[in-house]
């Protein structure tokens, strides 16, 4: 692939540097140590200059109106995103798997990871081996585009190109992405292409017309994406990681932000063209649930709705989104499994209009269900995980039915072994005037939960910006090997195996059989799949028993011994599940 934008190595120890940078008079390179050089204006607002630069050359650009700014496009950075950038040269990476093609995207087992709790791209590779012998198929790293300060999720991110320089070398990345296909895992990218951090963000001085100008999103200025250097910048650097980084898919974050679909629908054709041969899934995060873009454009959608539904029937949690799902949650559960969407033009209470579209006519795996995320954990003022909150025998249950199910499972690191760490939301920024706007909109923000309406419980509310809050929210190795917490990564990993063994083959043409609400507090549902089998799985989340029917054929999964059997004279025990598999 061959960028318009960045420093791109050329013959000989030459580096061609391209910019667009529309209404200045002249822009500079300047080169650490060496004199500064003239670029060349180009058409449509365009500057470029082949430069001596080989691999590791430190510059930056010098606008018109005299300051000097690093690459946008930079692929590595000295010294934070307001820094030098660095050459680098993708082509010096020695790929040792280099025939890998991906997992087909059915069959697929997501674990959403952050790299800095990890302690970096190396620590995510030690890990490597146990997540690949549970039964994981693909690891998604959230945001790895360098951000200001040393921490961050990662939604702050201001150089898309460049991995966070903190996490590692961006071979160091390749290195990861390497050994996860030597693994058999495939790979996938956290990727923003809604807004900009608030710190370390230039391209309002190279070329304010980027951004609208008389617009704006929840997280500052809204993209220009009618603008061909902007879609370019974007889908460009969608291509960067699938192709010289070899991921085998991306998430695009929060894409309701983005206002024109165009621009989704010409990133999909273009990385489909990029990648032919190859299995890449591209997923979506989009709140307005639209059905057209899973269609053919994208694998699938992250799907809060279940998300929410199950923290309703677990937690009985009813403030914010939750209020949506809180008058008939397991009704709206059994619509999700059958359908795809709870809403699908329905008026949303929380959000004051219609959501969605009809989905029932896309396969089970468009829809990426988890019992939680990032958001759903970190989005909390204390980042409770769900452990923390639900009785042990419902996380249970609910682990069963998210990792039976034909939809594709998504675990958030730990969930696998019921982790009661926290997840809190962190950040590095190194100005004291950010770093208190951030602490102070954050526990502004959560004035309106009537358990913060305390002004004094409020200031409890972890400061994002202290190194502690980042510290908190590591996976801890130790909580992992107590009893209590290894024997639900046992069972997690025995439902792993019971799903590669006899489920995923057969994923890719499952179809859904229906699914109803047993009482109000458990849901039943079945699909065929590709093969003739018949998949039922029951679930409930309440104290008492339910009257449940059992599925045909045998059982294939308990959350606890003796359910199934059970089942015919006491019901279906409370805050238990149980999957049938009855074979063709």
């Amino acid at each position: 692939m061959t960028r318009s934008f960045g420093a791109i190595p050329a013959a000989a120890g030459l580096t061609r540097f391209r910019l667009w940078a529309p209404g200045h008079s002249a822009v500079m390179l300047e080169r650490q140590g060496q004199a500064p050089l003239p670029l060349r204006r180009e058409d449509d607002e365009w500057w470029s200059l082949e430069a001596e630069a080989p691999a590791g050359t430190r510059y930056r650009y010098k606008l018109g109106n005299g300051l000097s700014v690093p690459d946008p496009a930079s692929t590595a950075q000295d010294g934070d995103v307001d820094g030098w950038s660095v050459v680098t040269d993708p082509a010096a990476y020695e790929w040792q798997h280099p025939d890998w093609k991906g997992t087909p995207w059915p069959q697929s087992v997501v674990y959403e990871l952050h790299v800095g709790l990890y302690g970096g791209y190396k620590g995510v590779i030690a890990d490597l081996p146990r997540l690949a012998a549970l039964g994981v198929t693909t690891l998604e790293l959230m945001p790895v585009a360098d951000f200001a300060g040393l921490r961050n999720w990662g939604y702050d991110g201001v150089l898309p190109y460049a991995p966070a320089e903190t996490y590692g070398t961006p071979d160091e990345l390749r290195a990861l992405v390497d050994a996860a296909h030597g693994h058999g895992l495939s790979i996938m990218l956290d990727v923003v292409y809604n807004h900009f951090g608030p710190s370390g963000n230039y391209w309002g001085a190279i070329a304010p017309v980027f951004f609208h100008q008389d617009k704006a999103n929840p997280w500052g200025q809204s993209i220009d994406f009618t603008r061909a250097p902007v879609r370019d910048f974007f889908i460009e650097n969608a291509l960067y990681w699938l192709t010289e980084f070899r991921f085998d898919g991306l998430r695009l974050d929060a894409v309701h932000a983005i206002e024109d679909d165009t621009f989704l629908q010409e990133l999909s054709a273009r990385a489909r063209q990029a990648t032919a041969g190859r299995h890449i899934a591209l997923v979506l995060e989009n709140e307005r649930n639209d059905a057209t873009l899973l269609e053919s454009d994208f694998e699938a959608q992250w799907n809060d709705d279940v998300h929410h539904c199950l923290h309703v029937l677990l937690t009985g949690e009813e403030e914010s989104y939750y209020a949506d799902y809180s008058d008939r949650p397991a009704a709206h559960l059994a619509r999700a499994l059958a359908n795809g969407f709870v809403y699908q033009g329905e008026e949303s209470k929380n959000l004051g209009h219609a959501r969605g579209s009809q989905s029932a006519h896309l396969p089970p795996s468009a829809f990426i269900n988890s019992l939680q995320t990032h958001d759903q954990v970190g989005n909390r003022a204390m980042g409770e995980r769900i452990a923390q909150l639900a009785q042990p025998e419902g996380v249970r249950a609910a682990l069963l039915l998210l990792l039976i199910s034909p939809q594709v499972p998504m675990l958030f690191m730990g969930d696998e072994w019921a982790s009661e760490r926290p997840f809190l939301f962190f950040t590095g920024f190194t100005t004291e005037e950010l770093a208190t706007a951030v602490r102070e909109g954050r526990r502004k923000e959560f004035a309106r939960f009537a358990s913060f309406n305390d002004p004094e419980r409020r200031e409890k509310i972890p400061d994002p910006n202290a190194p502690g809050t980042f510290e908190a929210s590591r996976p801890d190795p130790a909580e992992r090997l107590q009893p209590r917490h290894a024997a639900v990564e046992a069972f997690v990993g025995s439902l792993l195996r019971a799903r590669k063994e006899s489920l995923a083959p057969h994923l890719a043409a499952a179809t859904s059989l229906g699914a109803h609400a047993l009482h109000d507090t458990g849901v039943r549902a079945q699909w065929r799949l590709g093969n003739g089998a018949i998949l039922t799985v029951a679930a409930q989340f309440a104290d008492a028993p339910v009257a449940c029917q059992p599925g045909p054929g045998e059982v294939l999964a308990e959350s606890r011994p003796g359910l199934a059997a059970a089942l015919a004279a006491e019901g279906l025990g409370g805050f238990g599940a149980v999957a049938w598999l009855q074979q063709p």
